[in-house]
């Protein structure tokens, strides 16, 4: 019999339940009795099983309900199928990341992947000894794709208005700094608002543009500046500016590293370049779901630790 030749409408579940009752207990008094039901709904399912099947299943034979040939023949069966249902789907073992050892897939931007992707590995790594991490690079434009595509766990990064298919939670709030080669500059940090605008200026630009917000607002200021690169990769950019006389606006966690990493300083820019938000998002489907759950707790945390977020970029004059 295939698939669709199944009676499947006349098949309810909770039959199967009751004629494991039935066959343990081979009474439908004491069947009632250990299921919580009554016994006319016992006696019920009896006769649904008896049509079902088509065999009278269960004989009374003095004050005990011997199973026919057919009831022995498919008990094994029943059995094995509800088991199955239990072990499998009710109940769902519990997440112990200590004992995980699968893979943890999450999305990062440019900016968090370059800033983050050690701690997270570390702090995983430190709960969960046996898991694999997987670092995926998304933007604004891909990140829906890649996390159905990739399954990802979580998505981290500089992400205005996600879509409707996200919950989302805003780690912390970021700053933009001017980046710099101090041995171009000299004394003349920082950069007074006209000198800013006549430097030559480095663009971080992951979709392509050369303009940003900085243009807008240097021209309510009467000013322009003249972009004469743009990368979307920092690493390039942090290289392009050593031993030229170029300026960058990059967030500030980048700018600490460029200062770590190449010998730059960092000043406060002379315009009020607005700040952006960080945030963690998660399709709302794996709301509840165990793995999810003990990745947010734990990328929340380690992302708002002090430690994350202090200052200890080299930075040029108060600005």
């Amino acid at each position: 019999m295939s698939f669709n030749d199944v009676p499947w409408r006349q098949i309810d579940l909770n039959l199967l339940v009751a004629f494991a009752y039935l066959y343990r207990c081979r009474s439908v008094s004491q069947a009632a009795e250990q299921s919580c039901v009554s016994q006319s709904a016992m006696s019920h399912s009896l006769a649904r099983l008896r049509r079902l099947f088509d065999d009278e299943l269960f004989e009374r034979k003095g004050h005990v309900m011997e199973p026919t040939e057919y009831a022995h023949q498919i008990a094994p069966a029943l059995e094995q199928l509800l088991d199955t249902l239990s072990e499998t789907l009710l109940n769902k073992a519990q997440f112990v990341p200590q004992k995980y050892d699968g893979v943890c897939r999450i999305g990062l931007t440019d900016y968090a992947e370059l800033n983050f992707a050690p701690v997270i590995y570390d702090r995983i790594r430190a709960e969960a000894p046996k898991a694999q991490i997987s670092f995926v690079n998304v933007n604004r434009s891909n990140y829906i794709t890649l996390t159905e595509k990739e399954k990802l766990d979580l998505v981290i990064g500089s992400i205005t208005e996600p879509d409707e298919s996200f919950d989302n939670l805003i780690l912390y709030t970021e700053r933009h700094v001017c980046l710099v080669d101090p041995a171009q500059f000299a004394t003349q940090m920082p950069l007074e608002l006209a000198a800013f605008a006549e430097t030559e200026h480095a663009l971080v630009s992951p979709d392509g543009r050369l303009t940003t917000q900085v243009d807008q607002l240097l021209a309510r200021a009467g000013l322009t500046r003249r972009v004469t690169v743009a990368s979307r990769n920092f690493l390039t950019i942090q290289r392009l500016l050593r031993q030229r006389r170029l300026v960058a606006i990059v967030p500030l966690k980048m700018a600490q590293l460029a200062c770590e990493d190449a010998g730059l300083k960092y000043f406060t820019p002379p315009l009020p370049v607005p700040d952006f938000d960080i945030a963690m998002l998660w399709l709302k489907k794996r709301q509840l779901d165990d793995k999810s759950l003990w990745l947010r707790g734990l990328i929340g945390n380690v992302l708002t630790e002090p430690t994350v977020g202090d200052d200890t970029g080299k930075q040029a004059g108060s600005g």
